[in-house]
């Protein structure tokens, strides 16, 4: 998804707001800054073997597992040019099958799928959404020792549902049982729109799929990114179009969390964009027209509603305090989001699902890279300790 980069000025109670909030040193913090100021922010050194060149994390081999060796997985979004590409044109892994053999020799044991296409020339042809696709699919998983954990999928745009709509989305719910998928979502948020009445027909609307969901044996979840976490506009004066324009400083999705069914609707929480939103998300005009400050804890949501977020993106990146987002995105464990003290925070380690994604890993210059970042973002996670 592309996002619309705007200068925004700082000061430095800003900076020193944002570094804490990330507990990140000043020393560390600023030398970022310059780094990204001056164009530097540089990915890992890569070698002939992904696995050697993924950096160790601080605290490897001592302490308890943040993350649990069968709880570490990754959304395959994030080598999507590698199931991608002609397994005819190069030596590299191609495709689904190819693609969960080195997912598996990395030490992931999940996966999220983020649809069921890939080459022509893949075992398997084009796509494997189907019946006998998603038994293959099942296969290699089973091969491999992978379990599929969830999918970005598709979600009716009906509301009131088209009967086209309902049965593709059966369809999509059959071939999650034959995945073994215990999850099925989205990678969209439940509507874009900031006004409470929105996200009360959302509410509706994912009310009804969550009860499709639940009757076929699987628990349906939204993906956020940094938008949901903005402020519900819910009073204070109307605007031309009768549409309120100030906020109670209650966040968008935590108003969905607080009216959805806890047994019929769950989230993923995209760790990245809900410290973007952390970053952008910080004033709000309260009804009174007063200015108030809000800054969003991702971790503290999570806890306050711990069984609603079976999954995670675990998405790392380094502070950039000029393109409007707060940070630029890096391989899993390469950046400053400080993922210890999250993954301590939420808790029930044996509960929680962390997918490792970047966004930006697939390169057209280095045809290898989406994999090597994903063996980066593998030793990163299972290098985790408290």
């Amino acid at each position: 998804m592309k996002r619309r980069k705007a200068p925004v000025n700082h000061t430095p109670d800003t900076d020193d707001q944002l570094r804490r909030s990330l507990g990140v040193g000043r020393r560390r913090f600023l030398s970022t800054c310059t780094a990204v100021a001056a164009g530097a922010i540089a990915a890992p050194v890569l070698g002939a073997s992904p696995v050697q060149a993924a950096p160790r994390s601080a605290g490897a081999g001592r302490g308890h597992a943040l993350v649990p060796a069968d709880k570490r997985g990754i959304i395959l979004y994030t080598v999507r040019d590698a199931i991608g590409r002609d397994p005819l044109t190069t030596s590299l892994p191609s495709g689904f099958r190819a693609v969960f053999e080195q997912l598996a020799r990395f030490g992931y044991r999940q996966v999220e799928f983020a649809g069921y296409g890939q080459h022509a020339n893949a075992p398997g042809g084009a796509s494997l959404e189907s019946v006998q696709g998603a038994k293959l699919l099942r296969r290699w998983l089973d091969d491999n020792g992978l379990r599929a954990q969830g999918n970005h999928g598709f979600i009716p745009g009906s509301w009131p549902f088209t009967s086209a709509d309902l049965d593709t989305f059966k369809k999509h719910l059959e071939i999650a049982n034959i995945l073994g998928l215990p999850h099925m979502g989205t990678g969209g948020d439940p509507t874009g729109s900031a006004y409470k009445a929105d996200w009360d027909v959302a509410a509706d609307k994912w009310h009804a799929l969550g009860a499709i969901a639940r009757r076929a044996g699987l628990k349906l979840y939204t993906h956020n990114h940094d938008a949901a976490y903005g402020f519900l506009l819910d009073g204070g004066p109307l605007d031309g179009q009768s549409k309120p324009t100030r906020s109670s400083g209650i966040r968008k999705l935590e108003y969905f969390l607080s009216i959805t069914d806890p047994e019929l609707v769950w989230l993923e929480m995209d760790v990245f964009w809900a410290h973007v939103a952390q970053y952008k998300f910080r004033t709000y005009t309260a009804h009174d027209g007063s200015t108030q400050t809000s800054v969003f804890d991702p971790a503290g949501l999570v806890t306050r509603n711990d069984k609603r977020y079976p999954l995670f993106h675990a998405k790392d990146g380094v502070v950039n305090t000029t393109n409007g987002m707060g940070y630029d995105m890096v391989p899993f464990g390469t950046g400053v989001i400080d993922y210890t003290t999250f993954f301590s925070r939420v808790g029930d380690r044996n509960y929680h699902n962390p997918m490792v994604e970047q966004d930006n890993a697939p390169s057209t210059t280095n045809p290898g890279q989406s994999l090597e970042h994903a063996a980066i973002g593998y030793r990163n996670l299972a290098a985790l300790r408290r």
